[in-house]
């Protein structure tokens, strides 16, 4: 088929379907999409809760849970130990297909009864409040996180030790507030940086030991400011800075935030990646609206977060080790043709499915485990899976279920939002596609305030010690009121130190700092660049170059193309 544009079925705007997606689309044997590719992320990323949490009963015990389920939910939901043991069978909820109600409410009504687990929390020692999280050792409080040790406050890391408040931070040790950064050690406060050793404030560097308040380097040292000095001059400037003083470190951070004005900016992080389109990417190949993403990505389209050998993908995020899918989230490590499903790993040819492992031909199901041919938990033959599934996929187009707001879900979409177990504003939706109270109820999606939770702060941020020399272990003692950040609707409002928290600092002369987590995550967060791209031209005078970057027209970046780029930093 010829490329089209359609309208999308959510917000209304046109959206284009190129002809190798339809090419993909006949592949897999589904129907093209209905939302555009923002409101597919959207209603994925609706799903996805990595940082509420919350106290709840556990079903089976009714004693308390940590989990990511708020306790108004009526869901059975048990501790993790008890759902991978084998007191329970998935089976016991199963129920025949009905084909006078529409497939969505029947799955609905399966997930409010199957068991799940409190937190996806596996392989782990230690780590009872992490999410979104497996083998890691010694962690708190962090998510999306994989083989991490004594680390906290941190998302989307893997392989990181000995660190914290981390955004998007790879096989690193000893590092504070970074964010995009891999292969480093001993860096505080830094961004996009590689493969750097003992520096303080550095953008857009590689291979940089000893470095301060500097930009666009490659395989220096002993720079500040970008100016090049002996080791001992350069040590001789750095004394002049309490960098365990609060104070001190507000003014470098705004010293910091104008330095990186002032830096020249890669229309896009592309490593070793061929004809691909989207931001901070690596070993991608043929491969478009991509972010996030590394080592061996092909011909896929329309990710976020993705990693290690994903072919053939469309409209996915959180995957890895996954091929021939579509519209899946959280799945992978093994998996082929896993559509319209969440949480589904080691395991091929499922749709519509949630919680699933080292399964095969599943259509429905909730937490089964090393199963096959299965609609709604309930076991069929080969043959009877076949031809059953053919028959609900018709009945899913005939009798399309309606959301109340007029959105249409027939075979081929995934979940509705309003379906999802998470209020819109505790998941990554609400970060990337952030809503009001007002419009997140007004789109028919669930909005949860926050609980009251008579936090009785004993000091306020002003009266903490500037300087982390001068805190002392009283400090453990206080409940500290949030200088909330601006737009942060998830604040504790108050927070305490651990002592493992307050030790990091002192041996890393690091300050107190003044937000929650969730306002500190929030503040990284929003130093990202959106899941959008634009046509621009590169701003090196003289070069007519154009591209597609993740910098929107109206931000104050300088952006150059891949040429202009590597003449003025390499």
């Amino acid at each position: 088929m010829n490329k089209e544009v359609r309208q999308c079925q959510n917000c209304q705007e046109d959206f284009t379907i190129e002809t190798e997606d339809f090419v993909f689309y006949d592949k897999i044997k589904v129907p093209p999409p209905t939302f555009c590719p923002d409101c597919s992320h959207q209603r994925r990323f609706a799903w996805r809760n990595t940082h509420a949490l919350y106290k709840r009963p556990d079903s089976v015990t009714d004693k308390d849970l940590i989990s990511i389920y708020h306790p108004d939910v009526k869901m059975n939901v048990v501790d993790q130990k008890y759902w991978w043991g084998d007191q329970w069978d998935p089976f016991d909820y199963g129920r025949d297909f009905d084909f006078s109600v529409d497939f969505f409410s029947q799955w609905r009504a399966l997930r409010d009864v199957v068991p799940f687990q409190a937190l996806s929390n596996s392989k782990s020692v230690n780590s009872d409040y992490c999410n979104v999280a497996e083998e890691n050792y010694d962690c708190y409080l962090c998510s999306a996180c994989w083989k991490n040790e004594r680390t906290m406050y941190s998302d989307s890391i893997t392989k990181v030790k000995d660190s914290s408040d981390l955004y998007v931070v790879h096989n690193s040790e000893f590092c504070y507030q970074d964010i995009y950064c891999i292969d480093s050690y001993k860096i505080f406060y830094c961004e996009k940086t590689n493969s750097s050793t003992g520096s303080y404030f550095l953008y857009d560097c590689k291979g940089c030991v000893n470095c301060f308040m500097s930009s666009n380097l490659r395989n220096k040292s002993y720079c500040f400011n970008n100016i090049q000095y002996s080791k001992e001059e350069y040590f001789e400037k750095i004394k002049q800075y309490d960098l365990g003083s609060y104070n001190t470190i507000q003014k470098l951070k705004k010293d910091f935030e104008e330095l990186k004005l002032n830096s020249i900016h890669k229309y896009a992080a592309l490593i070793n990646c061929h004809n691909a389109t989207g931001n901070d990417l690596s070993g991608v190949v043929d491969s478009q609206h991509i972010f996030d993403a590394s080592g061996n990505v092909k011909n896929t389209k329309y990710l976020y977060w993705a990693a290690e050998n994903i072919f053939d993908c469309y409209y996915c995020n959180a995957i890895g080790l996954l091929e021939n899918s579509f519209e899946s989230c959280d799945s992978g490590v093994g998996g082929t043709n896993c559509n319209f499903s969440n949480v589904v790993y080691n395991s091929s040819n499922v749709e519509y499915s949630f919680n699933c492992y080292n399964s095969h031909d599943l259509f429905g199901c909730i937490g089964l485990r090393n199963k096959s041919y299965c609609i709604l938990n309930k076991q069929y033959s080969k043959e009877e899976y076949f031809d059953t599934v053919g028959k609900i996929k018709k009945h899913m187009m005939d009798m399309p279920y309606v959301d109340q707001k007029g959105r249409v879900y027939r075979y081929g979409e995934f979940f509705p939002i309003e379906f999802s177990p998470f209020a819109y504003n505790e998941t990554i939706a609400n970060y990337f596609y952030p809503l009001s109270k007002e419009d997140t109820i007004s789109n028919g999606y669930l909005y949860r305030d926050k609980d009251n939770q008579n936090h009785n702060p004993t000091i306020k941020t002003e009266q903490i010690p500037d300087s982390i020399i001068e805190t002392s272990l009283d400090i453990l003692k206080e409940i500290i009121s949030c200088d909330t950040f601006p737009g942060s609707d998830r604040c504790s409002g108050a927070f305490r130190l651990t002592q493992d928290e307050l030790t990091f600092y002192k041996r890393f002369n690091i300050p107190i700092p003044r937000m929650c987590y969730q306002c500190r995550h929030k503040e990284r967060f929003s130093k990202r660049t959106p899941l959008k791209l634009w046509n621009r031209k590169c701003m090196h005078e003289g070069c007519d170059n154009e591209f597609q970057t993740s910098y929107a027209p109206d931000r104050p970046e300088i952006i150059y193309c891949e040429k202009c780029y590597q003449q003025e930093v390499i």
